[in-house]
């Protein structure tokens, strides 16, 4: 899996020459972005490592999630009705 993740990342940056590097040491994956990467898109990427990093040892049924969701979206929307009226 770890193999095939680096060679899609090598594969995409090379097919769309992007600069960044995919480095894996003993203890770590290291990553480098050229300076002028959009850092918005970089921190959303990071951001859902970290998630899937977090999760990664947990099970929750579908149903439990799509509650979760629900009772979410619900209270947004309840908060923030008034600004599509």
């Amino acid at each position: 899996m770890i193999f095939y993740c680096i060679f899609a990342a090598r594969y995409f940056i090379q097919k769309n020459s992007i600069d960044m590097v995919i480095e894996r040491t003993a203890s770590e994956f290291v990553i480098r972005f050229p300076f002028t990467t959009n850092s918005e898109r970089m921190q959303d990427m990071i951001d859902y490592l970290r998630y899937r990093e977090l999760t990664a040892n947990y099970s929750t049924a579908q149903s439990e999630v799509d509650n979760l969701a629900r009772t979410i979206n619900q209270k947004w929307w309840e908060r923030n009705q008034s600004k599509f009226e």
